[in-house]
């Protein structure tokens, strides 16, 4: 069974648009896209008149290096959250077809299904946070064709193995594609399994430019995928998705300097994460950090409310993750720097130390 007869026959035999940067040849007067032939007020060279490719072929050629594939198993597009639309719309039918997840989980894969009119099915994760193979397949129907897994997983931060992953590939072959959403994955000890890809032709990856790269205003993200579904997406996908300063702005984050200053920012996060972890644990009225494979932590607390207040008052924002299954007492907590960090730990610790609590 080839994995796109999972897809909607309509997709399939769908006609795409075809848009002037994706029409044969070229040359040095480009009058074919009704553009201005002026550049923008401070457009500093970037070219913001003309339209963009639809795919960049730089951008693809850094990106399948540093994912370690193909070109053409790359979809590149605005942030994860793009990846995740273009799938539900390309494999659910509306009030026919449904997508399987395992809250609490990222909340965009059902809110994309619902804008499809797809069904949701839910398989709860284990009390302490890790995935029950076993319950996913259970709830596996015939009308699931996406199966989302979120590892590290948000907004609890636990890991899914990686051969839980191998054995809900093999599982949901010929039944649904299974989609890794690997958005922290810079942060966790655990790689990616994005190798796993020219084995299973029902998995694909998501990854993301917005978390470790820094990058969350520009919206750069990549579907990493059988050729076959890419090249299905491309289908339903905008004409130009990624804007210029998007892009300029992705290649000099992964550059080869780019990449050095990333990864030592996400260095210091893992051992900001570990000392957060312990310190927010002696707090008074801190019941439990839950372990994490991102860069935040979900912190329970006697009252999560107050907390919240009391990190309010003192300017800092953080999640409330209260409406989650089995967080009905949590925060989750961005790390930050090692100054950002200590704001946090003294607006939770002065109450106490207030009123004379060592």
């Amino acid at each position: 069974m080839n994995v796109l007869d999972l897809a909607r026959p309509e997709i399939r035999a769908l006609q795409p648009y075809s848009s002037a940067r994706m029409e044969a040849g070229g040359g040095e007067l480009m009058l074919n896209a009704n553009e201005s032939s002026w550049e923008p007020t401070g457009d500093g060279g970037i070219g913001c008149n003309r339209y963009p490719e639809p795919q960049p072929t730089a951008l693809v050629e850094v990106l399948a290096r540093l994912y370690g594939v193909r070109r053409e198993q790359l979809l590149a597009g605005r942030g994860s959250d793009e990846a995740i639309d273009l799938l539900v719309r390309a494999f659910c039918r509306a009030g026919q077809d449904a997508i399987l997840i395992q809250p609490p989980t990222f909340g965009m894969y059902a809110v994309s299904a619902r804008i499809q009119d797809a069904g949701v099915i839910e398989a709860p994760l284990r009390p302490d946070f890790t995935l029950d193979v076993d319950a996913t397949l259970a709830a596996l129907t015939p009308a699931v064709k996406l199966v989302f897994v979120c590892t590290p997983n948000n907004p609890a931060g636990s890991v899914v193995p990686r051969a839980d992953i191998e054995r809900l590939a093999q599982a949901l072959a010929g039944r649904a594609l299974l989609v890794v959403d690997e958005a922290y994955v810079e942060f966790a000890d655990a790689g990616s399994v994005v190798d796993l890809l020219d084995r299973y032709d029902n998995l694909a990856v998501l990854r993301t430019l917005s978390k470790a790269w820094a990058l969350a205003g520009a919206r750069v993200g990549c579907l990493l995928a059988h050729p076959d579904v890419v090249a299905l997406l491309r289908r339903i996908m905008p004409p130009y998705p990624l804007p210029l300063p998007s892009v300029n702005a992705a290649l000099l984050a992964i550059s080869g300097w780019g990449q050095a200053n990333a990864r030592a920012h996400v260095d210091i996060v893992r051992a900001e994460r570990a000392r957060m972890r312990a310190a927010l644990a002696r707090l008074p009225g801190v019941r439990a950090v839950l372990p994490s494979q991102a860069n935040f932590l979900a912190v329970r607390f006697d009252d999560a409310g107050t907390a919240f207040q009391r990190l309010r008052d003192a300017g800092i924002v953080v999640r409330d993750v209260r409406r989650y299954p089995g967080l009905g007492d949590a925060l989750r907590i961005t790390v930050g720097t090692p100054a950002e960090n200590e704001r946090v730990l003294a607006a939770l610790a002065y109450p106490a130390a207030a009123r004379g609590v060592a």
